[in-house]
């Protein structure tokens, strides 16, 4: 990447002029951008030092290997090298995820909305299993997660959003957009036949203060209900839940999450900012398209994977031809490999 989105010796020579800043006193007389030089040279070091650290296992891996050669029994150490080997190979994939995003809000937290298709409890279900894949990819990276609104139904559930924070959460999760389609035996069908399913994932960026665009009262429709859900003390008692509607997209999003309708109504105005910036993304996305010949028929409404436990087991993403044949690692929350596959496939959409 050399060259592109993430060229090491400009970085450097970036981060060299921002500590000359940082050592100039002056900069201190303005806490505004003394803070702003503080965080770019924070994220910058942050970005590279990750690659210097798998630079120097590299240089170590290669002097154990001269090491392993003059050794007689040098072939007893080939276990011990083919697990660092493999260890510096996943760490270069996932940096080489994490450099290439430069999107505005790459670093920001997300929320995650998935909603049922077509198929009664067999979809409910699907979504349900999304929703815990995601909950344990997030667990796995240590990034916490808190459920905004979920409305459940026979045999799981109809739709949930979730938001989800940690470093680059919306950056990871961005390509996750678009329909996920389920074939597996059913487990509610008693003749034990042959089901699809379909649900919608639509992930947007956590916006707090750099709003893009204005939205009035005129341009929203807000309804409040009683909140729902599994029973016991958190269930409201009251109209505290808030459902907003964008008139010109027909956007909506909920929550119920809070105990005040002012607080859930504050929430879901994020919610609706945050989908807002990712319709209008989507539209530009598709503008493009029109233009590049080698992209048609790439669109983010399209069906993006499929996950089949029957009659074989696969996972297979049809942007990046990524796929695996664990499919419950998968479901598991195992889905870095088509995250990494998908951030790297689209920067070399667009060089």
């Amino acid at each position: 990447m050399h060259g592109g989105v993430f060229d090491p010796e400009v970085k450097e020579k970036r981060i060299l002029e921002l500590q000359e800043q940082t050592a100039d006193g002056s900069i201190w007389q303005d806490r505004e951008q003394a803070a702003q030089v503080i965080q770019e040279l924070n994220d910058l070091t942050d970005l590279l030092e990750p690659w210097r650290d798998l630079k120097h296992e590299i240089e170590d891996i290669l002097g154990f290997i001269e090491l392993a050669l003059e050794e007689p029994d040098g072939q007893a150490y080939a276990g011990e090298l083919a697990e660092r080997l493999v260890d510096a190979k996943n760490r270069f994939h996932s940096l080489k995820a994490s450099s290439v995003m430069s999107g505005k809000f790459d670093k920001n937290p997300a929320f995650l909305t998935i909603h049922s298709g077509a198929g009664g409890t067999e979809a409910c279900d699907w979504v349900q299993m999304l929703y815990r894949m995601y909950l344990r990819w997030a667990d796995a990276h240590a990034f916490s997660y808190q459920t905004l609104d979920i409305l459940e139904a026979e045999g799981g559930i109809k739709s949930v959003t979730v938001e989800i924070t940690g470093k680059h959460a919306y950056g990871y999760l961005k390509g996750e957009t678009g329909i996920h389609r389920l074939v597996r035996i059913s487990p509610f069908d008693s003749n034990k036949r042959r089901h699809t399913s379909f649900a919608s994932v639509h992930v947007s960026p956590v916006i707090e203060d750099e709003i893009e665009f204005e939205i009035t009262s005129e341009d929203i429709r807000v309804d409040t209900y009683r909140a729902s859900g599994a029973g016991g003390q958190h269930v409201n008692t009251t109209d505290s839940a808030v459902r907003i509607t964008h008139l010109e997209t027909g956007i909506v999003v909920q929550c119920q999450n809070e105990r005040s309708q002012h607080k859930n109504r504050a929430v879901a105005m994020k919610m609706l900012t945050s989908r807002l910036y990712a319709y209008y993304e989507q539209k530009r996305e598709e503008e493009h398209a029109k233009h590049a010949a080698e992209k048609k028929g790439i669109s983010w409404g399209n069906q993006i994977r499929s996950y089949v436990f029957h009659p074989y087991s696969m996972v297979k993403d049809h942007r990046t031809l990524e796929q695996s044949g664990n499919v419950q690692a998968v479901m598991d929350g195992d889905i870095d490999r088509f995250i990494e596959a998908y951030l790297t496939w689209k920067w070399e959409q667009e060089l």
